[in-house]
């Protein structure tokens, strides 16, 4: 009999275990975005943890609140986060706002810009090489449907490009060579070594892992459901809406001028949900 009972108490002492394990695994982070046209849920992605530190970081310090979602463009995206928002007046340019520090970029492939995804924004390609993050301006993606073949015409112009600063990278450091020839007034030789390195590019460019192809998920999603494809290893996508996309699709239809600012406010708060 007492045999029995140890037994028993060894069970339910296990079972106890593994029922507070399985409680424990829904630790998502997840937040309320309010707004006057309705609330919207977000949850935050553990694989990006820079970005969702920083956020949490932010909220926590209650710098949300009463912000602007100061560019909005229709079938594309909803963006806020500027703290030059706060009590702007109407009709003011924003979105230049920053605070003193970015983030570094955290591409996941399995995040992409899909309707309804959270994105940081960030500076230009030109004074940003490293593709560094805003510490505080995001976007949610409403987007639109793609076709195949513009889904085909989009990875034609992203690896062009690609393949172009390759090309560009491996032209800048033979510079001094190349040089030489003219100073030489070797046509000839600089002709060859010109075809010779762009010969060098094309091989590099084709076994480079840099190349971009949309997998047979992504062509699904973009063709049904609908995103904004050319953003695509371009931006960090560090979370998505699990509950108010269609606060998202109001948002997105305001009318705005001609900065994309809504002409009516859309001032946010944002808090922490378990």
């Amino acid at each position: 009999m007492k045999k029995l009972l140890f037994f028993i108490a060894i069970v339910l002492f296990v079972s106890g275990i593994s029922c507070g394990t399985e409680g424990s695994q829904d630790n998502e982070t997840k937040f309320l975005i309010k707004t006057g046209f309705g609330e919207i849920t977000i949850r935050l992605f553990d694989e990006t943890p820079q970005h969702k530190n920083n956020f949490i970081k932010l909220v926590n310090e209650g710098f949300y609140n009463d912000l602007l979602f100061h560019r909005v463009i229709e079938n594309f995206m909803i963006q806020g986060g500027d703290p030059n928002s706060k009590n702007a007046e109407p009709g003011k340019r924003l979105g230049g706002g920053s605070l003193d520090y970015t983030i570094p970029a955290e591409f996941v492939p399995q995040f992409y810009h899909k309707r309804g995804v959270l994105a940081a924004a960030r500076r230009g390609d030109s004074g940003n090489p490293e593709k560094r993050s805003s510490a505080s301006q995001f976007y949610l993606v409403q987007g639109t449907l793609f076709t195949p073949g513009k889904l085909d015409t989009m990875e034609i112009s992203k690896n062009s490009k690609l393949k172009n600063d390759l090309l560009r990278e491996v032209f800048t450091n033979a510079q001094s060579e190349l040089e030489k020839f003219k100073e030489v007034n070797d046509e000839a030789g600089f002709n060859i070594r010109v075809a010779e390195l762009r010969e060098k590019a094309d091989s590099a460019f084709e076994a480079s892992e840099q190349k971009f192809k949309f997998n047979e998920e992504q062509r699904e999603i973009y063709t049904t459901i609908g995103g904004y494809p050319s953003l695509d290893g371009g931006y960090t996508v560090f979370g998505e809406i699990v509950e108010g996309l269609e606060v998202l699709d109001k948002i997105a239809a305001m009318e705005t001028d001609k900065n994309n600012r809504p002409l009516e406010d859309v001032k946010m708060k944002i808090e922490m949900v378990k």
